[in-house]
């Protein structure tokens, strides 16, 4: 997920924060990006971002309904923002984020919905099987008699966040809060104010707190050799959590040894699969039409669970009545959407025009001012939709769609719900990580698998006492 620098006119570069084991950096800043872009973070010093092994991180030994408590008070802090800090973040985030200012608005507001308390413990219990193996060791019973203990140990991380939603911050701090372990968050190039904005709202809740000294949020230009060398090692971390494209996984590959491993959620794309039930009626097929532009214009169609294509099954004037609709639920505004979108871009233009000369085999609906674009093709198109477009595929059965769906596809919703049972099964076999009722693809419920795994899971160190 590729980031953009700050695109300051002021006549001073704009300064980032970096917090540092809990508290903001003061030492001296370097400028980064280029002229017309430039911001300023301070200097890194490597030695100060890592925790010896020879000793337990600060919350290693902190009691799990603590570590809960205190990330219930942060995230009513977030929601208060007395002191201002996510609106500061927001104001900065506004000039520089592909999203429009509504919808930035609208998830900054949403930020303290992670950290409530029965998503917290959702989390612990599905993931973990409870909070008894991160406060200590879990006794196992083995065949023969055999008793054994296992615990999730702390874990030392390196998250390399990604910037499209605001949420993927708050996401990783919970997440490392509730490991125990110590936690050095990468701030991605379009997102770097809301991870600090967060770790600086939790140190006003609890001040020095374990958890608080547990984490470090600080920027450095991604791939650079001179930082990451040093950093990525066995003897300082034992995992990197790396969301985002193809570039940022494969950059992450090179530092992965013994000792080192890679959580990776990886860069995915989402479908939708439309039974021929949404034809039963106008209300149906209203219904299903908005559901299916919920899917595709969450985040504007900047997240992975956004829908860029969706199969219809029936025929292709059943598909056009279904595309023309859809498109003019694209433009609605919705939590996490706004009415237009960015603009389609030149080069997207020429192929979509090329498209509509094509006509009948080919059809579209919509333009290019950013408020929703469908096209309707026998087969999906080889380009990416996004930015609030769609690509409509008539199918005969909704089983044909399943082969359109691989490891790369994370989210897919189905209409009606009474057709997932027939096809979740093959959905996993293609590799699909999650399913849906059409219109539920935005967020993901606490405590449920992410990209094929359960995240708490794989970010602890398991040991065992045998």
């Amino acid at each position: 997920m590729s980031g953009t620098t700050l695109d300051s006119t002021a006549a001073d570069p704009v300064a980032v924060v970096h917090v540092i084991r809990g508290a903001i950096d003061e030492g001296p800043r370097t400028e980064h990006g280029s002229r017309q872009s430039a911001f300023t973070a301070p200097v890194l010093d490597l030695d100060r971002l890592v925790w010896p092994r020879t000793e337990p991180g600060p919350a290693f030994h902190v009691p799990t309904a603590e570590i809960v408590d205190l990330l219930v008070e942060t995230g009513e802090a977030l929601k208060a923002d007395r002191q201002g800090l996510l609106a500061e973040a927001l104001d900065r985030m506004i000039h520089v984020s592909p999203l429009p200012a509504e919808v930035l608005e609208r998830a900054y507001a949403a930020l303290w919905r992670s950290f409530r308390r029965p998503g917290l413990y959702a989390q612990i219990d599905h993931e973990l099987g409870g909070a008894d193996v991160l406060d200590g060791w879990r006794e196992v019973r083995l065949p023969e008699g055999r008793v054994a203990a296992t615990r999730a140990f702390p874990p030392r991380l390196v998250h390399i966040i990604a910037g499209n939603a605001p949420g993927v911050a708050a996401t990783s701090v919970v997440r490392g809060a509730l490991t125990k372990g110590v936690n050095l968050l990468k701030l991605p190039s379009n997102d770097l104010f809301t991870a600090t904005a967060i770790l600086r709202t939790m140190a006003a809740v609890a001040p020095g707190h374990p958890v608080v000294r547990s984490f470090s949020a600080v920027y450095w230009r991604g791939g650079d050799e001179t930082v990451e060398s040093v950093l990525f090692r066995p003897q300082f971390f034992d995992k990197l959590v790396a969301w985002g494209g193809e570039a940022t996984i494969r950059g992450a590959l090179r530092y992965v040894g013994p000792g080192f491993e890679l959580v990776s959620f990886d860069p995915k794309t989402s479908i939708s699969l439309i039974g021929r039930e949404a034809f039963e009626s106008p209300r149906t097929l209203a219904e299903a039409a908005e559901a299916g532009a919920a899917d595709a214009t969450f985040f504007n169609q900047q997240a992975c669970v956004a829908s860029r294509f969706q199969f219809v099954e029936g025929t292709v004037e059943e598909a056009d009545r279904y595309a023309a609709l859809l498109c003019e639920r694209l433009g609605v505004a919705r939590e996490f959407s706004s009415a237009a979108g960015p603009r389609v871009p030149a080069a997207l233009r020429e192929e979509i025009d090329v498209l509509r000369s094509l006509a009948p085999e080919y059809r579209a609906w919509g333009g290019y001012d950013g408020r929703g674009l469908v096209v309707r093709s026998p087969e999906p198109v080889d380009f990416h939709p996004d930015g609030k477009i769609v690509d409509v595929v008539p199918v005969s059965d909704l089983s044909e769609a399943v082969a359109h769906a691989g490891v790369a596809t994370q989210t897919v919703g189905v209409y009606p719900d009474t057709r997932k049972p027939e096809l979740r099964d093959a959905l996993a076999c293609a590799g699909v990580q999650r399913v849906v009722s059409l219109g539920g693809a935005g967020g993901m419920p606490p405590g449920l698998s992410h990209d094929g795994f359960y995240p708490l899971q794989r970010l602890m160190r398991w040991v065992n006492d045998e």
